[in-house]
């Protein structure tokens, strides 16, 4: 029944449990003074931010399903597709922001449409990584399929390049190397996506790579085989490649292509692939074979990187990287090349006494310091790869291989926030056995008593001498080994 009165709509937001007792009482004093209807109680609450205009709207509606999922209040809807709706939503426990993918009614009675909604959620729960959106529940909640998981502020990949354009290549070089960490640590698994596009990679306000919907997912023989037991689909992009190709389920290669197609995307501006929702159109092997070679569309763009690019994309499995590994070290080596413009991580040539020290990553902001320390580092003898973003040096820790045997943080231009990086190391699973140096500028003294030291990781006041430096970076590396 829809409410008409003030007392009404209070009485269902009550019962919704949707607003305290308290706050609800003095909206609807106000709503009395406006009349006492039911729409004068709503926008007070509105008003007051207590109700969001979409939950106010089904309301008054007299609607009393929907409003959560699991430990998830909605607060509005953000995205919808022919599949599922996606909404902005609060924990109710924690306070957190979180996004709710809640499946479309019309397919509440679809056990093949369910399934795969299923597989999406269960698939997601067991990729904990940071370029890979976190999937936290999984669920059904009055007869509606649900799957709350990490919000990313942000946009797809594809609303970025929609509204930016091309993107230069030192940022694209450093999006490409995010998503291929995602991508590397589920075919570690045994797990590949079966649907990349760039509308399922998000990009978040600080610029990280979060690859998502893992709907299509499958699994190989080397996977965990509680994954295996779910069926293996395809989009019609990846059958008609494979069918193409000659090589059916080739799950691997064919998301190394698709991963291609979005890189392509990135620096060029426009997708390589004809877009059309036509099923006949997207299975035409001659949509693939009319691709525009890279570096014929943008013959600007740096050799190394068009290189890199159009082997992912080569028609040819065999011509193309066989694993994302590869892709991994090849975008390394051209960020080396191009000297970390951008914040990408740097990359000295290697002298004999850096492959018998190993390598380090260093986080620091600031340019000149970065020399400082980079030269610093490398007389001690390392290798020595440089990131200016704390998030970006923990994404890339989490993949396996690791990039560096030993992770340095510097205080200098990033303060508290450094600290808290070093200090999260050791409450993180994947991150624990990291070996890191937490550097504490000349003046800032006053951090010591914050960070929290252990035998993996130390914590050097600025200036050190270089004996007592390498001393505490051989002994680090050679706890990790």
């Amino acid at each position: 029944m829809k409410p008409v009165t003030a007392d009404d709509l209070a009485h269902l937001v009550g019962d919704l449990d949707l607003v305290a007792a308290g706050p609800l009482a003095d909206a609807v004093s106000e709503a009395e003074a406006d009349g006492g209807s039911a729409e004068a109680c709503g926008r007070a609450l509105v008003r007051r931010e207590l109700l969001t205009g979409f939950q106010l709207e089904r309301l008054l509606r007299g609607e009393r399903r929907g409003y959560f999922f699991g430990r998830a209040k909605l607060l509005y809807q953000i995205g919808s597709g022919s599949f599922a709706r996606v909404y902005r939503a609060i924990h109710r426990d924690s306070g957190g922001i979180l996004a709710v993918k809640v499946l479309r009614s019309r397919y509440a009675n679809d056990p093949e449409k369910c399934k795969s909604f299923r597989h999406e959620g269960t698939m997601g729960q067991m990729l904990r990584h940071p370029n890979i959106v976190a999937i936290d529940d999984v669920g059904e909640e009055a007869g509606s399929s649900y799957i709350t998981m990490e919000f990313v502020e942000g946009q797809t990949l594809r609303e970025l390049v929609r509204i930016r354009g091309a993107v230069e290549p030192d940022t694209a070089l450093d999006l490409i190397s995010q998503m291929t960490a995602g991508l590397e640590y589920a075919h570690r698994r045994g797990v590949t996506h079966r649907d990349l596009k760039a509308s399922n990679v998000l990009i978040s306000s600080t610029g990280q790579a979060k690859l998502v919907d893992f709907g299509l997912a499958g699994v190989d023989d080397s996977g965990d085989q509680s994954l295996a037991r779910l069926d293996q689909p395809r989009t019609i992009d990846y059958a008609t490649l494979e069918k193409l190709t000659g090589m059916k389920n080739d799950a691997v290669r064919s998301d190394i292509y698709f991963l291609g197609t979005v890189a392509y995307l990135l620096v060029a501006g426009t997708t390589p692939l004809a877009e059309t929702r036509d099923r006949n159109e997207r299975s035409n092997p001659r949509r693939f074979e009319a691709v525009v070679p890279l570096a014929k569309r943008c013959p600007e763009l740096p050799r190394d990187l068009t290189d890199l690019i159009g082997r992912m994309m080569r028609l040819d499995p065999l011509e193309r990287w066989q694993t994302v590994s590869d892709i991994r070290r090849r975008v390394e080596s051209v960020q080396a090349s191009r000297h970390g413009g951008g914040g990408s991580a740097v990359a000295a040539e290697m002298t004999a006494e850096q492959i018998r020290k190993g390598t380090v990553m260093l986080v620091e902001s600031s340019e000149k310091a970065q020399q400082v320390l980079r030269d610093f580092l490398g007389k001690l003898g390392y290798r020595v790869l440089v990131t200016q973003s704390p998030q970006r040096a923990l994404s890339r820790f989490a993949t396996t291989p690791p990039p560096a045997d030993c992770l340095i943080v510097s205080t200098r231009s990033l303060g508290e926030e450094a600290v808290q990086v070093f200090n999260g190391l050791a409450c993180d699973d994947q991150l624990a056995d990291v070996p890191a140096v937490l550097l504490l500028g000349s003046k800032q003294k006053g951090l010591h008593s914050l960070a929290r030291a252990d035998d993996r990781r130390r914590v050097v006041q600025m200036p050190v001498p270089a004996e007592t430096m390498s001393a505490l970076l051989a002994e680090l590396v050679g706890v990790r080994s």
